[in-house]
């Protein structure tokens, strides 16, 4: 099996490993007790803080250890914002957050407070001036991930900590998906980081925050890790966290570059070997080891479950994926096809005959998945590079001034009730019973194809005309899309 989801969680690093067996025997008693094994136990707890510390440019009394990157970036943000109340609860993220971020948002705002959210460009960047637009003088806390989970996108974190800074606004950064592959980005007040992203063992978060940021608790008070974090700590795991930080660190750079052609490689061979193919994420400033890519007319589910079977793990932000049936918020806020979405994220030391093998399967896998839908598919061709764009307004899609007059140049497909990605494949099949000029409406009640009806308009060249009430075509619940065909 070719593991390639180590966005979600890599395999335990050798050194972690040989770390986590020794300070099993060592490391195992009470760090707080004062007798000979709790002595023990606190020095390596406090070797590994400071070694954490050092990987990640803060102060060992600044680092709190957590159960997971989660908990550390659910805590950090309920603390600052805690911490900052006398000045506002007003909080500012990105649309592209960790849902961690996101739950936490929706929970302050539900208690109360306010929440602005800066939406993305195509390729999942904030503008930093964009961002600081938000800002208010009430404006408590901000939080931007270092890079998303999703598409690997790198956030221009140090811009917006400069602004964050001019205006004396703490700023969390979600490092979890950068941490130990790339330099920690500067002007942070607080930020969150999980072990098992770098190949350290799971249980781990790391919770860091600067001496002079206001930080109160929002649980009850613990003596232990500086009153941040309830709860008896592991210290075997967080040895092992710490050791494979610092192995990883050493060789991130050699590596990075090794990943980064091999990526690179899939980013531009995909396009030409499967036909209908968006590669999704900003194809410059991103993660070296993790690749998007989404497939029309294909069920996300079924594919992965293809690749899987062909030895292959891999992972999908794609909405049919998910058990609650709504597309991927990434990928929403991108405005980027939602269909299809397999998400490739090398571990350090993956094999470039693995790849090659993979580059091998996919398009057989893709045109099975494909095949009972009797599609005539172009020619497989290299995609065009996205270009950067502004992002849109916040509020909802544009809408059709008005229904299609209903004569033979409008056809109305009724695809209620059906998910991803049948609406957009009822689409593909039967616009051609409309000449060019003509209007094809499709009913639909899934909330993924407000996303990839468009997106499909934009990679087949046809014009998106907008949504409609679905009343106006005699349909009792969704929303009408309008499309014009063009050639």
């Amino acid at each position: 099996m070719s593991y390639f989801d180590v966005a979600s969680t890599a395999p335990l690093h050798p050194v972690a490993r040989q770390a986590l067996n020794a300070a099993i025997d060592e490391g195992w008693a009470d760090p707080a007790r004062l007798y000979r094994s709790g002595r023990q136990a606190r020095m390596l707890l406090d070797a590994a803080r400071e070694t954490v510390a050092a990987e990640l440019g803060a102060r060992a009394d600044e680092v709190s250890f957590a159960a997971s990157g989660t908990q550390a970036v659910q805590l950090g943000m309920l603390g600052a914002l805690r911490g900052n109340r006398r000045r506002g609860a007003h909080l500012v993220h990105s649309a592209v957050e960790h849902s961690s971020v996101l739950h936490t948002a929706e929970l302050h705002e539900a208690q109360g407070g306010e929440v602005s959210v800066v939406p993305v460009d195509r390729n999942g960047r904030v503008k930093a001036t964009r961002f600081a637009a938000r800002f208010r003088d009430t404006t408590a806390l901000a939080v931007l991930q270092s890079a998303n989970h999703e598409v690997g996108t790198v956030q221009p974190v140090d811009e917006v900590a400069d602004l964050c800074g001019n205006v004396g606004i703490p700023l969390l950064v979600d490092a979890a998906q950068s941490a130990g592959r790339l330099p920690v980005p500067h002007g942070w007040s607080l930020l969150a980081a999980s072990a098992h992203k770098w190949g350290g063992p799971a249980g781990v978060g790391v919770l860091a925050v600067r001496k002079g940021v206001r930080y109160a608790s929002p649980l009850p008070s613990d003596e232990r890790e500086r009153g941040r974090v309830p709860g008896y700590v592991n210290v075997p795991a967080i040895v092992a966290a710490a050791a494979s930080l610092r192995a990883v660190r050493a060789d991130a750079e050699r590596e990075n570059a090794r990943l980064h052609g091999l990526v690179e490689r899939i980013r531009t061979r995909v396009p030409e070997l499967v036909p209908e193919v968006e590669v999704v994420g900003d194809p410059v400033r991103r993660l070296p080891h993790i690749v998007t890519f989404s497939c029309l007319y294909v069920d996300g589910e079924v594919l992965l479950g293809e690749l899987d079977k062909a030895g292959f793990a891999v992972s999908s932000g794609s909405s049919c994926t998910s058990s609650t049936l709504t597309p991927s918020h990434v990928l929403a806020a991108m405005g980027v096809l939602t269909e299809g979405n397999v998400r490739v994220s090398l571990p350090f030391g993956a094999a470039e005959e693995d790849v090659e093998r993979f580059l091998a399967v996919l398009p057989e896998l893709v045109s099975g998945v494909r095949a009972p839908l009797g599609l005539d598919l172009p020619a497989p061709s290299a995609a065009a590079a996205t270009a950067e764009e502004e992002p849109a307004d916040d509020g909802a899609a544009g809408a059709a001034d008005g229904p299609a007059e209903e004569d033979a140049e409008t056809l109305v497909l009724d695809d209620l009730g059906k998910r991803c990605p049948l609406p957009v494949i009822d689409l593909a099949r039967r616009i051609g019973e409309v000449p060019p000029g003509g209007t094809v409406v499709v009913l639909a009640d899934d909330e993924a194809a407000r996303l990839d009806i468009p997106a499909w308009c934009a990679m087949r060249e046809q014009e998106y005309l907008g949504e409609a009430p679905a009343a106006q075509y005699g349909a009792d619940r969704g929303t009408a899309y309008l499309v014009r065909r063009v050639d």
